[in-house]
C-alpha cells in the first residue's frame, strides 16, 4: 500500500498526547511535579481551542488528568512511563488511493536506551493509539522517533545522522536502509541529511539530534531554521553549519529552499548549562500554531510574528514551553497529529 505522511499544515482530525507519569522525567519534588502536569495541560488546552484532543493516561493519573484537562479531552487509559507522544506513539500516513489511514509504529527506546530512561511501557503506545484510531498498523524494524523526522507532504524528508544513524539505535543501518524505509512507511523519497543537532541535545537527558528542534518545514521550498545569534552560544556555529548546508539543498521537487531564520530566545544558559530552547518546536493545528513561549516578550513576539507569516491564515498562540524543555523537548515534542481521511476512506 503507498502510504504518505500528509505536511502537518494538512487537515487534522485530532492531536495525541500523553498526560505525564510520575518517574524521573516528570521530577523528583511535589512543585517539579507539578509544574509538569501544568505544562502539558496549558498546552492540550491550547489544541483543544482548534481541534480534538486524546491524551493517553496512566490509570495511577485519570483521576488527575479529570480534573486538571479540560473536559472535552478525550481520555485513554494505557500503561505510561515516557510521555513524548511525538517520540513514543505512531506517526500517521495516508493512503492516498483509498484515503485509508496508516500508523507507523517505530521501535522506540527512549531514545537510545539511556540507563536513566523508562520507556518499555511506553513502547507500546505505537500499537495501542493505532488501534484506538482505527489506523491499520504499518510495523517498522527501525528504531526512530517522530521528532527525528519533518517531511513536506510531497516527497521530501529532514533526518538527522546522529539520530536514524545512532549506534545505539540503529547499529547496523546506513543511510540507504533508512531512506528505503523512508520511501516505504512515509512516501518520502528524498532525504536530505543533517550532520547534528542543538548542543543541549547530546546531553544524558537528550535525543542526540532531532530535528524537530531545529528545522521544520512550513510550506514546500521553505524551511524554518532555529538562528542562535549569540556567539557565546555553541549553537552559533551549529545554526551556521546547518544554513549552508540546506543552503545548497533541493527538495523532491528540485526545488532550493528559502530559509527562513527563527531567532533563539536572549537566554543562553540554566542551571544546568546552555539551553536549547527553540522557537522551531511548534505544532500547526487546523487554524493554527501552539508557539512556544520563554517569558520573554520581545523575542516571544518576534517568533509568533514570523510564524504568523510562515503559516498565513492561522492564529498563534503562545504557552510557556520552559517546563517541558527542562524535561527534554517542547510543544512539539509532546503532541502527535492524526491527519483527516478522506470521506472515501470513512465509508469504507
Amino acid at each position: 500500500m503507498p502510504w504518505r505522511m500528509p505536511a502537518e499544515t494538512a487537515p487534522h482530525a485530532r492531536t495525541w498526547m500523553t498526560f505525564p507519569a510520575e518517574g524521573e522525567t516528570l521530577g523528583a519534588s511535589d512543585a517539579e511535579r507539578e509544574a509538569g502536569y501544568a505544562a502539558w495541560t496549558a498546552v492540550a488546552a491550547a489544541v483543544a481551542r482548534f481541534e480534538p484532543v486524546t491524551m493517553v493516561v496512566d490509570p495511577r493519573e485519570t483521576a488527575r488528568a479529570r480534573r486538571m484537562l479540560p473536559a472535552e479531552i478525550e481520555l485513554l487509559e494505557a500503561p505510561v512511563d515516557e510521555f513524548w507522544m511525538r517520540d513514543s506513539g505512531p506517526t500517521f500516513v495516508v493512503d492516498d488511493t483509498t484515503g485509508a489511514l496508516g500508523a507507523v509504529d517505530w521501535i522506540f527506546n527512549g531514545w537510545g536506551a539511556p540507563a536513566w530512561a523508562q520507556w518499555r511501557l511506553s513502547a507500546e503506545h505505537g500499537r495501542i493509539v493505532a488501534a484506538a484510531s482505527g489506523a491499520e498498523l504499518v510495523s517498522s524494524v527501525l528504531v526512530n522517533e517522530g521528532g527525528g523526522l519533518h517531511v513536506d507532504g510531497e516527497g521530501t524528508v529532514l533526518l538527522t545522522e546522529t539520530v536514524q544513524l545512532d549506534p545505539r539505535r540503529n547499529p547496523y543501518a546506513d543511510r540507504a536502509r533508512v531512506e528505503a524505509e523512508m520511501a516505504r512507511t512515509l512516501g518520502a523519497t528524498h532525504a536530505i541529511w543533517l550532520p547534528r543537532g542543538l548542543t543541549r541535545d547530546y546531553d544524558d537527558f537528550g535525543t542526540n539530534g532531532h530535528v524537530d528542534i531545529v528545522a521544520t518545514i512550513p510550506s514546500p521550498g521553505r524551511i524554518l531554521l532555529h538562528d542562535q545569534r549569540d556567539a557565546a552560544h555553541p549553537d552559533h556555529a551549529v545554526s551556521g553549519e546547518l544554513r549552508a548546508l540546506l543552503a545548497a539543498q533541493t527538495d523532491a521537487a528540485g526545488r532550493p529552499f528559502e530559509i527562513v531564520d527563527l531567532p533563539a530566545p536572549q537566554t543562553l544558559r540554566d542551571h544546568e548549562g546552555f539551553v536549547d530552547w527553540s522557537y522551531v518546536n511548534h505544532l500547526v493545528v487546523d487554524g493554527g500554531v501552539i508557539a512556544c513561549g520563554f517569558g520573554e516578550e520581545k523575542a516571544d513576539a518576534d517568533a509568533a510574528a514570523i510564524l504568523a507569516e510562515a503559516y498565513p491564515g492561522r492564529e498563534v498562540v503562545t504557552v510557556d514551553a520552559r517546563e517541558i524543555f527542562a524535561r527534554g523537548g517542547g510543544i512539539h515534542c509532546i503532541t502527535q497529529q492524526q491527519p483527516r481521511t478522506t470521506p472515501a476512506a470513512e465509508g469504507a
